[in-house]
């Protein structure tokens, strides 16, 4: 009996994190994934399962997530039908954007050259952005902020700023860039890198909050990271404004 042919896709997708707990699937838990495993799995009549370009923790967002899953179904990329389905099906806080076929060996986690984050926090009182950005009201040294921030190219080993019993193998990560801009009432970091612990966005931008309100100054975050010690380090920031907002791939992937 011939075998039928297989064909691999990335799905790009967009979400807002703050009714589930990550994107990936838990026993008992809502999460992205499993909302786009069964709207894939209804729409093409057959058990589908995505694999993610990596974890996000409890209410966090995705401007830009990548998956990838496999089907036998050829040209899903090519159907103009297909995403407007996907997308009554699926809930309102999640939009896939775009279906791609990629070479068969693609992987959307262990292929991605880098990602990139942006936390955003908003220094007034707002209802559009309630759940959606840190709310800090007080006074922060965004100058030092900056100075800090600009230190962290300048080391690999994260240890300071990952989550206390990851299972991660090791704690080293090359980060490309990192900084603060200022946007009306918005502050907002942005950063990239080949890969990124657990928790470890969350953690920097805490640690770095207490730069900004003098609680430690851009010398002591300096010797926080050399340190590679979580204890020493801030505590993270809330989920709520932390927004994936890249994953970078070899254009030699894409068909």
């Amino acid at each position: 009996m011939e075998q039928s042919a297989i064909y691999r896709y990335f799905v790009e997708l967009k979400y807002r994190g703050t009714r589930y707990h990550g994107w990936q699937v838990q026993a008992n838990a809502n999460s992205v994934q499993g909302e786009v495993n069964r709207a894939l799995s209804t729409l093409l009549e057959t058990p589908t399962e995505t694999f993610g370009a990596g974890r996000t923790d409890t209410g966090v967002h995705a401007r830009f997530y990548v998956a990838h899953f496999d089907s036998t179904a050829a040209g899903l990329d090519a159907d103009p039908t297909l995403l407007y389905h996907l997308n009554r099906i699926l809930p309102a806080d999640i939009a896939i954007t775009r279906i791609i076929r990629v070479r068969q060996d693609a992987n959307a986690r262990f292929d991605a050259l880098y990602r990139g984050y942006e936390y955003l926090i908003c220094r007034e009182k707002s209802p559009f952005l309630n759940g959606l950005a840190w709310m800090y009201y007080g006074h922060l040294n965004v100058e030092w902020m900056q100075l800090a921030t600009q230190q962290l190219v300048g080391y690999s080993d994260f240890t300071s700023f990952s989550k206390l019993g990851s299972n991660s193998k090791n704690n080293t990560c090359k980060i490309y860039h990192a900084s603060w801009h200022q946007q009306n009432d918005m502050l907002i970091f942005s950063i990239k890198a080949n890969r990124f612990l657990r928790n470890m966005v969350r953690a920097i931008v805490g640690t770095l909050v207490d730069v900004g309100r003098g609680k430690i100054t851009p010398e002591e975050f300096a010797s926080i990271v050399e340190a590679r010690d979580r204890s020493l380090a801030g505590t993270s920031a809330p989920a709520e404004g932390l927004y994936l907002t890249e994953v970078k791939y070899p254009k030699e992937m894409f068909l």
